[in-house]
């Protein structure tokens, strides 16, 4: 039974009528761009087909009802005429709850649902589970109810759902490809306009994320760190953030930076600039030279953010020994542990997996989890 006969069937069983609508929003992975977006920079992301699934209704009523299958069916209800607050015990609630008590901010024209959600995009995996939720439930809303916002704009209201009201600081990236990725294109897109440019991915590819399943600890801290490093590298050009800097600017005066603010700005310069050429060699099916881009992009991650760990880099060598110039894996993700990104040509792709399940444990002690994936449409009905 998939997402949608499931979410359908138990609509049904618990609320005695069916659903009208359901709608899906899926996860993303970066296929290049990292750590890029909160410096008004570029990312290319695609959808994958692993996603959020709300099966639905509108009611007559204020009343919002949501049944979480994946949590033992767990039930939320909420009026539209109360104050939203946060729900003290259930952490999903207070995503739809925030993107809910947002979209009433945006156009407050719309009244009750009745709501069934289940998803597969793998949790904590650095897959955009909690943004492909936030999207769904906007665009469930949007469907119902006829509102009048884009894609753009439910991804914006995801955002600030969950960093001012489930209090988590994230970028933009997340919630826009979940709403407006297509199906067998990546999205090059500029975190400082919104604005998009679909990019073709070249046939007979396949996007393999490897999951190291090492434990992040830091990863709150030192993103925070980082953030701030690159804040001062912006303050130090005059500038509002490092987009704004050029590549020649800053090594005509990098000896004058402090040592380590001077290789954050130098990965985030030469990364936004590999996004957009890698825009432009997927564009092309040039597979050998979007590997060199995500190799370079690795060792960037690796050498001048750090941000990287022995197991992730362990992963990378792995894939890369196995590849060769005939495709790419870098990190992908905040760093700290998480999952590994690859562009494999689909006949190789068993010779990956067979590699990382022979070595990958052997030298860490960690099993990984390999997913499979495929471009995919963004949120919509299904």
């Amino acid at each position: 039974m998939n997402l949608k006969e499931k979410t359908r069937a138990l609509f049904a069983e618990i609320f005695s009528y069916p659903a009208t609508h359901t709608i899906q929003a899926p996860g993303r992975v970066n296929l290049i761009g990292e750590h890029t977006d909160y410096n008004d920079g570029f990312v290319l992301p695609c959808a994958i087909d692993y996603q959020t699934v709300i099966s639905c209704a509108a009611r007559n009523d204020r009343t919002v009802r949501v049944i979480a299958a994946d949590y033992d069916n767990q039930v939320d209800e909420f009026s539209l005429d109360a104050p939203i607050v946060t729900h003290n015990s259930q952490q999903w609630s207070n995503y739809v709850r925030g993107v809910v008590k947002h979209l009433q901010q945006r156009n407050n024209t719309f009244g009750g649902v009745d709501m069934v959600i289940s998803g597969n995009v793998p949790q904590g995996a650095g897959l955009s589970s909690s943004a492909s939720l936030e999207v769904a439930v906007g665009t469930v809303f949007q469907q119902l109810y006829h509102l009048p916002l884009d894609g753009a704009q439910i991804a914006l209201n995801g955002q600030e759902a969950e960093n001012q009201f489930v209090g988590c600081n994230c970028g933009i990236m997340d919630q826009l490809i979940s709403a407006l990725g297509k199906k067998d294109h990546a999205l090059l897109i500029d975190c400082r306009t919104l604005g998009t440019k679909a990019v073709s991915m070249p046939k007979g590819v396949a996007v393999v994320i490897i999951n190291s399943n090492f434990k992040r600890t830091l990863v709150g801290s030192e993103y925070n760190t980082r953030r701030e490093q690159c804040e001062t590298g912006a303050r130090f050009f005059q500038q509002p953030a490092l987009r704004d800097v050029s590549l020649e600017a800053f090594n005509a005066v990098a000896s004058k930076l402090d040592p380590i603010v001077a290789k954050r700005v130098r990965h985030i310069l030469s990364e936004n600039a590999r996004a957009v050429e890698a825009a432009g060699a997927l564009e092309k099916g040039d597979l050998h030279r979007m590997g060199q881009l995500m190799a370079e992009s690795h060792a960037s991650m690796r050498d001048d953010f750090e941000i990287t760990v022995p197991q992730i880099d362990t992963l990378v060598d792995i894939v890369k020994a196995t590849i060769g110039d005939k495709g790419g894996v870098r990190m992908t993700g905040g760093g700290f542990g998480g999952c590994v990104v690859a562009l494999i040509p689909e006949d190789r792709v068993p010779a990956v997996q067979q590699a990382v399940a022979q070595q990958y444990e052997a030298k860490t002690g960690i099993k990984e989890t390999f997913y499979v994936c495929k471009p995919s449409q963004g949120a919509g009905q299904c």
